[in-house]
């Protein structure tokens, strides 16, 4: 008699669990790709920014009495792209400092090297053409983010910087009136780790304390974003679109963000996203389906 009401308790307690779980949300936190994801590009706007960091790059450097013209910091920023591309093989990142530290050593044949004190001139010549040159905000993001704050989830970023430091990124959102929706922020050049790395995903982790099946990923590179994601144990939704994405880039392969797009050994039947979407606010959809 003893045991049967055990049975009875331990088979009651047990229905109340699975009803406490079936109103529990599978989504706990969603965190998103930056660049063709939130920020979107022009036709030709990757070029355009390169040639003003060139000329303001010239522009500090003539004030600080070194000579190098526009021309041969634009042949440094060439040679720089194969030599960031075996960097981020490797899954890490470089900082802009550095960046800048090469385009001047080689634009000026090994001749110059970056004084201490040049460098908070420089880095700000180097960040400043991203903020005139400036990306724009995906129309559907404000939208999206305010959606996921009104639903109690928490909202992060993790992005691959390329170029433009994460301070500079930071200072974008701030201007859009969006940084105020991220729990979480993190960049490739402060961790010094690139997606599809396990390890910027695993910080994420840490940081925002929720397990990764209970976090989406979204972003728009099959790699970097959906792979890397679906790796981590996230889930994954892949953007799929041509809007706000700078062909004229894309279709140079030596380009850096030709470079990043690059899939490598794998295949894209291997790469199999949780949901797709076509543009940002169907994202709000597909997570409600992921979240039941």
């Amino acid at each position: 008699m003893e045991n049967k009401k055990r049975m009875q308790i331990k088979k009651y307690y047990s229905k109340e669990v699975l009803l406490l779980s079936a109103g529990k949300p599978n989504v706990k936190a969603v965190t998103f790709d930056v660049w063709e994801t939130l920020l979107l590009e022009r036709d030709g706007w990757n070029l355009r920014r390169t040639t003003a960091r060139c000329e303001s790059l010239e522009h500090t450097l003539s004030k600080l009495n070194v000579g190098i013209s526009v021309e041969q910091l634009a042949s440094a920023f060439k040679k720089m792209a194969s030599w960031l591309e075996s960097v981020w093989e490797t899954r890490k990142e470089v900082t802009h400092l550095d960046q800048i530290r090469f385009i001047i050593k080689t634009a000026s044949k090994g001749l110059i090297t970056v004084k201490e004190e040049w460098i908070e001139d420089l880095s700000s010549a180097y960040v400043s053409p991203f903020l005139e040159v400036a990306p724009y905000l995906n129309p559907d993001a404000r939208r999206v983010l305010k959606w996921l704050k009104d639903q109690n989830k928490l909202v992060g970023l993790v992005c691959n910087t390329g170029l433009t430091p994460g301070f500079g990124l930071r200072m974008f959102l701030a201007r859009e009136d969006v940084a105020k929706y991220f729990d979480l922020m993190l960049f490739s050049d402060e961790v010094g780790i690139r997606k599809p790395e396990s390890k910027i995903f695993q910080i994420v982790i840490k940081r925002l304390k929720v397990e990764p099946s209970a976090i989406v990923h979204i972003g728009d590179n099959l790699k970097n974003d959906v792979w890397g994601a679906k790796n981590a144990e996230f889930k994954a939704i892949y953007l799929s679109t041509n809007v706000g994405r700078d062909r004229i880039a894309e279709s140079d392969p030596k380009s850096l963000v030709s470079i990043s797009r690059k899939l490598k050994r794998l295949r894209k039947d291997q790469i199999i996203p949780d949901k797709t979407i076509t543009s940002l606010a169907m994202a709000i959809k597909a997570i409600e389906e992921l979240d039941t």
